[in-house]
């Protein structure tokens, strides 16, 4: 068997000059402390100008953001957190709450204009929400990558209430939540060591 995490640079093989593939992937890292510098809307807006760019099916582009920035506001959220993801959420200067809009199909006609009845398609389609969570989980890695690119470093989590989050910010809007996302410059020790990952060979399979 490969052993895991092989130290292979695959630079000059790719278009992406080997600074970039840094930045977005080797280097990057999950991060669990933040610097207290903020991130301007405008910052964000230019992540979100860039990511929305990437595939979704029918194009629903299902993703929804609510971005926390004021002290009312985060301890709401840091409320219906994990124990060990209060601090990190407590301390970002940006919280995105990640959510899937299953009403997406309202917009089908605007962003799939060449499949006719696409919206009357998907009104009553009982596998709407799922496409609607899955396409913005692919979002959502976008979103990620997007926020390496402006130099930033995210930190996606998943542990926290759920439902609870959901009552608290998303009521009555028809989104899921799927994850919350702290945004800004890394703090101190920020990353924890590195996990391995699978070599290509365990991944890959020819036919």
């Amino acid at each position: 068997m490969t052993a895991l995490h092989p130290e292979v640079r695959t630079t000059d093989t790719l278009a992406l000059d080997a600074a970039a593939q840094d930045l977005l992937f080797r280097e990057a890292r999950t991060a669990n402390t933040f610097a207290s510098e903020p991130v301007p809307d405008e910052r964000l807006q230019a992540i979100y100008d860039l990511v929305k760019f990437g595939p979704t099916a029918m194009n629903a582009q299902p993703m929804r953001l609510v971005a926390v920035r004021t002290p009312e506001a985060r301890e709401r959220l840091v409320a219906h957190m994990s124990e060990g993801n209060r601090p990190k959420t407590a301390s970002a200067p940006l919280t995105l709450i990640v959510a899937a809009d299953t009403g997406f199909h309202e917009h089908l006609p605007t962003v799939f204009p060449h499949a006719a009845g696409a919206r009357e398609a998907m009104e009553g389609n009982p596998g709407r929400a799922g496409m609607a969570k899955f396409n913005a989980t692919i979002q959502l890695g976008y979103l990620i990558v997007g926020i390496r690119a402006a130099g930033l470093a995210a930190g996606p989590m998943t542990g926290f209430d759920a439902e609870g989050v959901r009552a608290e910010f998303l009521e009555g809007t028809g989104q899921e939540v799927l994850a919350v996302v702290n945004v800004g410059m890394p703090g101190p020790d920020a990353w924890f060591p590195r996990n391995p990952r699978l070599a290509y060979d365990q991944i890959v399979t020819e036919i």
